[in-house]
């Protein structure tokens, strides 16, 4: 990856009305610059519409073609929750319904008041937008979603799922599509 002759989106991430909430403003002069939605040259034998997850440097590529992508900031799976393989969407969910897993519930039983499911809005962990990752054995239980927690970029501190700034899984859940492949390395 390059970011010779990219294309900062800085701008982007000003407060947005959507669905009828209000998703505030993100202070992204707090956030390091690389982890700011840019368009960037990246070479990849992937289809244009992939998604590759770059885990180590914490960078989410939707391959564009032509030796172009675009880069967002990411936030993944803390020291044990880890993950990496092939997948692919398999559902898109604007303003999801977030249900924490069992075994979640079962390490933060304070959670167990959102085993029916946490209903879509600004705190919800999955944020604006969820896409739902299948793999061979059906659903992997891993996302691609928005996050409240601007300030959790570029950190590992997931229970495994890939999260993005809210405006970041906007403009990422607009460009992909269901059936779109994704690679976690």
């Amino acid at each position: 990856c390059s970011t010779i002759g990219s294309q900062i989106f800085s701008n982007n991430y000003g407060a947005v009305t959507d669905a009828g909430y209000q998703l505030p403003r993100i202070p992204i002069e707090k956030v390091p610059m690389k982890y700011h939605r840019q368009e960037v040259n990246y070479d990849s034998p992937e289809k244009p519409g992939t998604i590759i997850v770059d885990t180590q440097n914490k960078f989410l590529y939707f391959i564009e073609g032509d030796g172009r992508a675009i880069r967002y900031g990411i936030g993944v799976g803390r020291e044990g929750f880890e993950w990496h393989g092939t997948a692919h969407i398999a559902l898109k969910r604007e303003w999801p319904t977030w249900t924490p897993p069992r075994q979640m519930i079962q390490r933060q039983p304070e959670l167990e008041k959102f085993a029916g499911g946490m209903q879509p809005g600004l705190k919800n962990p999955l944020g604006a937008r969820a896409m739902y990752l299948f793999n061979k054995g059906g659903d992997s239980g891993y996302r691609l979603h928005g996050s409240p927690e601007w300030n959790s970029i570029g950190k590992a501190m997931s229970s495994g799922c890939i999260r993005l700034m809210n405006q970041d899984i906007i403009d990422l859940y607009d460009r992909a599509s269901v059936g779109a492949k994704v690679i976690v390395l």
